[in-house]
């Protein structure tokens, strides 16, 4: 596979906004765990392989365990996420695929028990953000590392 274009060469304002955007959002105060699962789940939804690898490595870097992120995948299906992960990834899921499906009100209830306002407003963020990243990295076909 061969990349199509540079995004950060062809369009560097936008480019820098959207990082600029990423850098707002991991200095906002959101848990960098939650980030990280964040990053990962929404980058497996999404086909990205470039994100899925850096979004790996960023996690163990940071003491993620390798076994949860091997997880994360089938997440509902594995004890080693807590409750307000398990919030965390189905809103993930949720936002990534709204074209399939809205936000419902009882993922929202069910959030909202372990975010404020505040919070909620920041991993809503976090995933816009990661889901602008994919669509970057897909759609110009951003090849991952060797």
């Amino acid at each position: 596979m061969k990349q199509r274009l540079n995004l950060s060469q062809a369009t560097p304002e936008l480019y820098r906004a959207i990082a600029a955007l990423d850098a707002a959002v991991k200095h906002s105060g959101i848990d960098q765990q939650l980030l990280h699962l964040i990053k990962l789940r929404a980058s497996q939804i999404n086909g990205c392989a470039f994100c899925v690898n850096m979004h790996v490595k960023e996690s163990l870097a940071d003491g993620m365990p390798a076994q949860k992120l091997h997880l994360v995948s089938v997440w509902r299906e594995s004890p080693l996420f807590d409750a307000r992960e398990r919030a965390v990834l189905a809103l993930t899921e949720s936002v990534t695929r709204l074209s399939q499906n809205d936000v419902p009100d009882a993922l929202y209830e069910d959030v909202r028990a372990h975010f404020d306002e505040v919070g909620f407003s920041q991993l809503i963020v976090a995933i816009g953000a990661i889901n602008v990243w994919n669509r970057v990295a897909v759609s110009t076909r951003m090849v991952h590392p060797h």
